[in-house]
């Protein structure tokens, strides 16, 4: 990768953006990182490494743009509420605060925005999903997203701004949300649990490591061959039951796993993974 000048990384303590920091830190660009805790932000190696400034992209009364010491490049992380896909407060207080956030480095001339987004904007929809399929979401928190890239794609002929809109399927790793599938397994066979309780687990995801899904960002944040919606994914489905199967096995671990005691989750299609040809053609930097 060569350096492209100064980035901002918001949500720079986030399950992602913690992955993504140092990456950018190794490619000795100038990198701004932001979150609301700098108490938190202080346990990464990359704090006195890069310039942080804590900030609420909730505030309305500041500017942004010269907060930040006027980026290049915007990664923006940051989005509150998670797990919790089906609140109203997505849509209602995340979405009119993300937009005015990203309008003001728009506004400034920011070269270049980098935004996550998610496969909860297909909605119920199965099957290798490429970026040019509609987007229907069922839930509040996949709306605000879809919402917001929609927004940002009409704004953007006004302005002379690079956009990369990264569209996350699901994850894994070191500190994620401990009410995430994984983490919640793992600590049941920590703990000696006996049973663990899941879904009847034949849903097919798309599951990559987060070290994998913070490379692939920088890379897109970093590129200019490609604008626009790009998947985030592996782009091989695997079953839940066998995802869990080979975490109990790699874990040496003989807990009975009780399929079927909770339901499949209404807000999501049984069967669903990305299409990786776009993620593909822009290769190494």
């Amino acid at each position: 990768m060569k350096s492209m000048g100064r980035v901002l990384v918001t949500g720079s303590t986030g399950f992602v953006g913690r992955y993504v920091v140092p990456l950018l830190v190794k490619h000795e660009l100038e990198v701004v990182t932001t979150s609301r805790d700098e108490k938190k932000a202080r346990q990464f190696d990359w704090y006195n490494k890069t310039e942080y400034k804590p900030c609420n992209i909730h505030e309305s009364n500041i500017d942004f743009f010269s907060f930040f010491g006027e980026p290049d490049i915007i990664i923006h992380l940051a989005w509150d509420g998670l797990p919790n896909y089906k609140s109203s407060f997505h849509v209602e207080k995340n979405l009119p605060a993300n937009c005015h956030f990203l309008k003001n480095f728009l506004d400034g001339g920011v070269k270049k925005i980098v935004v996550a987004g998610t496969c909860y904007e297909y909605g119920i929809q199965c099957g290798c999903l490429s970026e040019d399929a509609a987007t229907m979401p069922v839930t509040q928190y996949g709306l605000a997203k879809d919402t917001l890239r929609k927004y940002l794609e009409i704004m953007m002929p006004e302005y002379d701004t690079s956009f990369n809109w990264v569209r996350l399927f699901f994850m894994y790793g070191e500190g994620q949300n401990e009410n995430s599938l994984i983490p919640q397994l793992k600590r049941a066979i920590l703990s000696g649990d006996k049973v663990f309780n899941m879904s009847g687990g034949e849903q097919l995801r798309d599951y990559l490591n987060v070290k994998t899904v913070a490379e692939y960002i920088c890379r897109i944040a970093l590129q200019i061959k490609i604008d626009g919606i790009i998947n985030c994914c592996s782009g091989k489905p695997i079953s839940i039951r066998r995802l869990v199967e080979k975490i109990v096995s790699e874990m040496n671990s003989d807990i009975t796993l009780n399929a079927g005691y909770y339901p499949y989750p209404d807000y999501e299609p049984l069967a669903f993974w990305g299409d990786v040809t776009r993620l593909k053609s822009i290769g190494d930097i």
